[in-house]
């Protein structure tokens, strides 16, 4: 492009990393000599029909780095869906700037949005480079190794179910947590990272890839206490029942749902209180305590993988690449290559737009409540160096005075 311009936006959920892929781009675009401005769009594709636009160009590069290593949402995030209708202002706003390159950081709705966007520059004869730069906690995108914002979330995970063990293991009960994850339970499934002894829990694991029977629920944990005198359980907030309708909706008198008709999974500690009622009920077990991680998974300042934010930040500087060098719109995609390092590639945003993936069966165990090595394998390297480890002691047992009865 002549005018050399270029925006990128933010979409969907915050990630620990999504400011490295946003500070990526521009650090990028500034070694090119054609790129005239970096314009960056408040709270995403909304921001881009209200032209609620800010010059990047100016900023500069010490204050980028710091940004960069700040979890959220630089620029500030939308939930929005954009239809045909909605993108099609979105590229009436971007012809009318002049813009030359749109970057847009997010999941699989936001893949989608580039798709059509790209689609309708394309009717227009406008020379437009779209490229999509992906992100999700959820870890969901096809044909991608990984996704950057899933490996922070993820060691966030496996630390806080680490403690939660230690803590179960002081005062023994049955604690349940809910992870995010509504149709992918790559996130809950890192909860099983947190283990150390064989013995550690989490000691079940449930995943939105199984269906899900609460009375299968209450024999697992029932054995799991008996056997341990405890039991640490992880919960995806996506499970269901063999229709397909959430656990929440069947236990719960009344469900709340988002702006887009969904029943509302996140921001509640509705699943984790439910299911802790059911096994003081009908187990009799009295402590149970439950807990909803919610939004603190996302943007979890402090408990950064290191892997994570390289990664983040190559993505976007990738897509730079990728859409400066390049003759096509696409999606940069992450490819693992031996033990472990990351290769990059551009796919075809209609392979990854609009689309779901889930966890591989090889990486749930036959049971359906647990996670296999080749799990554990998979995620490990991602989670990044200093992971903490937890340790007991190894007490010499003294003999008694009084006797056994004393």
């Amino acid at each position: 492009m002549a005018t050399g311009k270029i925006l990128v936006a933010q979409g969907g959920g915050p990630t620990a990393v999504i400011n490295q892929s946003l500070v990526g781009v521009v650090l990028e675009a500034r070694r090119f000599g054609n790129v005239e401005r970096i314009y960056g769009a408040h709270h995403g594709v909304r921001g881009i029909i209200h032209e609620d636009f800010v010059d990047l160009t100016r900023e500069t590069s010490h204050n980028l780095e710091q940004v960069a290593a700040t979890p959220g949402s630089a620029l500030g995030s939308t939930r929005d869906k954009p239809d045909l209708k909605y993108c099609q202002q979105i590229f009436e706003v971007l012809r009318a700037h002049g813009i030359g390159h749109f970057f847009y950081i997010g999941g699989n709705d936001s893949s989608d949005t580039v798709r059509i966007v790209s689609e309708q520059a394309a009717q227009a004869g406008y020379p437009l480079r779209c490229m999509h730069i992906p992100k999700t906690i959820d870890n969901d995108l096809v044909a991608n190794d990984h996704t950057p914002g899933f490996p922070s979330a993820a060691r966030f995970v496996a630390q806080a179910f680490a403690g939660a063990n230690l803590d179960n293991a002081a005062l023994p009960g049955v604690y349940v947590a809910v992870v995010m994850g509504r149709h992918a339970g790559f996130l809950t499934a890192a909860s099983a990272l947190g283990k150390k002894f064989p013995d550690d829990g989490p000691h079940l694991i449930y995943l939105p890839e199984r269906n899900f029977s609460i009375d299968s629920f209450l024999s697992d944990v029932k054995a799991m206490h008996e056997r341990h005198g405890r039991c640490v359980v992880a919960v995806s907030e996506g499970i269901h029942d063999a229709s397909g309708e959430p656990m929440l909706v069947r236990l719960a008198k009344q469900v709340e749902h988002d702006a887009h008709g969904n029943v509302q999974l996140s921001g509640s500690g509705a699943l984790a209180d439910l299911l802790c009622e059911e096994i003081k009920a009908k187990l009799g077990i009295k402590r149970v305590r439950g807990d909803t991680f919610g939004y603190l998974q996302r943007s979890f300042i402090g408990c950064v993988s290191d892997v994570d934010a390289r990664e983040a930040r190559e993505v976007g500087e990738k897509a730079v690449q990728f859409a400066m060098w390049g003759d096509r719109d696409g999606s940069v995609a992450i490819k693992r290559t031996g033990f472990y390092s990351a290769d990059y590639e551009l796919l075809p945003l209609s392979t990854v737009a609009g689309k779901t993936r889930v966890m591989d069966d090889a990486f749930i165990a036959p049971s359906g409540s647990d996670v296999t090595d080749a799990f554990r394998l998979y995620l490990r390297p991602l989670l990044g160096s200093g992971m903490p480890d937890a340790y007991r002691l190894r007490p010499a047992p003294v003999d008694k005075v009084l006797g056994a009865s004393g």
